[in-house]
C-alpha cells in the first residue's frame, strides 16, 4: 500500500469484508485488509465493516487491539467509516446481549420496539434524509428520498443530536447515518447499496485521500 494512497479494512473475526473491500477497489480504493494494528500502516483511511452481534465486535477488537487503536484513530480526527455494526460498535452501550460498546460516542443502541405490522429485522431498501447536505461523504447526494440498503434489529440513541448525519423512517424515526469530523458510520450497506452506496464509499475515499495530501 503506497503511502497514504490506500484504506485499511479491519478484520476482526467477523463481517462483511469482501463485499465491503471489492465496493471499495471499485471506486479505485488500493484496499488492505488488516487483522492487527500494526498492518494498517500509512493508510489513509480506515473502515469498520460489521454484521452479528455487538459483544462478539467489541471482543474481537480487544483481542487484536483494535479498540485503543480506533478510539486514538478518531480522536485524531483521521478518516473513518463504519459500517452498520460498525456504527453501532461506536457507542456506549448496547441492548443486545446487555453489551458494551467502545464508547467513543456518546449514546445506546436499542431494539426497535414497533407495531406487529413491522417486521424485525428492518431489511430491504428504505429512503433516507440526510441532515448535514455539506458534509463531504454525501457530496452529490440528494438531501432526500436517496435510498439504501438495510438489514438490523437495532437502532442508534444519542443525546448529541449534531452527530446525525442521516434519519431513515421505519414505524419511527432513527439514525441512518453520524458524522463528527471525520468520522463517519451508516446503518446502511453502502456495498449493498448500487450505485449511491458506492457513491458513497468514493466519497470516503477523496476524503482520505485529501486528508492524506495535506
Amino acid at each position: 500500500m503506497s503511502s497514504g494512497s490506500g484504506i485499511a479494512v479491519i478484520n476482526y473475526g467477523m463481517g462483511n469484508l469482501r463485499s465491503v473491500s471489492q465496493a471499495l477497489r471499485a471506486v479505485g480504493a488500493e484496499v488492505r485488509i488488516c487483522e492487527r494494528p500494526e498492518q494498517v500502516g500509512a493508510a489513509a483511511g480506515l473502515v469498520l465493516p460489521g454484521v452479528g452481534a455487538l459483544r462478539d465486535c467489541v471482543a474481537g477488537l480487544e483481542r487484536s487491539g483494535f479498540d485503543a487503536f480506533l478510539r486514538d484513530w478518531i480522536a485524531a480526527d483521521r478518516p473513518f467509516l463504519g459500517v452498520c455494526l460498525g456504527l453501532q460498535a461506536l457507542f456506549e452501550h448496547s441492548e443486545e446481549g446487555d453489551a458494551r460498546g467502545l464508547g467513543i460516542l456518546p449514546g445506546r443502541v436499542r431494539r426497535f420496539r414497533l407495531p406487529r405490522e413491522f417486521k424485525i429485522p428492518h431489511m430491504g431498501w428504505n429512503t433516507v434524509e440526510f441532515l448535514q447536505p455539506g458534509c463531504p461523504l454525501v457530496k452529490g447526494l440528494a438531501p432526500a428520498g436517496e435510498s439504501f440498503y438495510f438489514v438490523h434489529s437495532y437502532r442508534v440513541e444519542t443525546p448529541e443530536r449534531a452527530l446525525v448525519l442521516a434519519e431513515c423512517e421505519y414505524g419511527e424515526r432513527f439514525v441512518a447515518a453520524i458524522a463528527r469530523g471525520r468520522c463517519f458510520a451508516t446503518q446502511f450497506h453502502p456495498e449493498k447499496s448500487q450505485r449511491r452506496g458506492l457513491h458513497l464509499y468514493r466519497n470516503f475515499v477523496e476524503i482520505a485521500q485529501g486528508a492524506a495530501a495535506r
